[in-house]
């Protein structure tokens, strides 16, 4: 049995993509652009709110991601997308099979717990909080609690330290090759989940230790 196990956040606790994709068009429609679909926003979620929106204006207009971030465009976009991303956080996502209750054995079995996910602490909270999921983890570790993000192993590797875990007790559980990745660079074992965002390709191919179709085989 795993003494810890480390939990991304969308696409494997919540399915958050209906309220991104919202934040993202009321984004473009304000700032006068062309609006992107589900599909699009989908696949670039993953690396926390502000790459997906460096995405997003970069198709539109045509441009590098290097160009978009360097350009005034940018800097006008993130305030109207903060806005309409605070307004839609936690409205039109919902739990994924089984979270709850799974989560709550694995806490009442002793094992700690976390989240740690690329999305900003600030839509982070209000993830958690509108789903009953914030008082459930022992840390959470947001894209903005340390200079680095995922695939960088420092939140995971904090985690375990702060708890005095050793990685050969701890799981990733994510779903996609970024969260994998990150399991890897902290040298602690991973699980992927199928239902997720992974840049629109199979979970396979990220090379999990185990694919499980839901919650329900953590404590199978």
């Amino acid at each position: 049995m795993y003494k810890a196990m480390l939990f991304d956040l969308d696409g494997t606790l919540v399915e958050t993509a209906p309220e991104i994709f919202d934040a993202t068009n009321a984004t473009l429609e304000e700032c006068g652009y062309a609006t992107v679909t589900q599909e699009q926003v989908n696949a670039w979620i993953g690396h926390g709110t502000r790459a997906l929106l460096i995405k997003a204006l970069a198709f539109i207009h045509n441009q590098s991601i290097e160009e978009m971030e360097a350009g005034p465009i940018l800097a006008g976009a993130l305030p109207v997308f903060d806005k309409h991303y605070q307004r839609c956080c936690g409205t039109t996502s919902y739990l994924y099979p089984h979270v709850i209750e799974v989560v709550k054995k694995l806490g009442a079995q002793g094992i700690k717990l976390a989240v740690v996910t690329n999305k900003e602490s600030r839509y982070t909270d209000r993830v958690l909080a509108a789903h009953g999921l914030t008082e459930l983890f022992d840390i959470v570790v947001s894209g903005d609690s340390f200079p680095v993000k995922k695939p960088d192993p420092t939140s995971i590797l904090d985690c375990l330290e702060q708890w005095q875990v050793s990685a050969d007790d701890a799981l990733f559980v994510g779903d996609s090759s970024i969260d994998a990745a990150t399991a890897r660079n902290a040298g602690i074992d991973v699980w992927l989940l199928p239902y997720g965002y992974n840049m629109s390709e199979p979970i396979e191919s990220a090379n999990p230790d185990r694919v499980i179709q839901d919650f329900s085989e953590l404590v199978a």
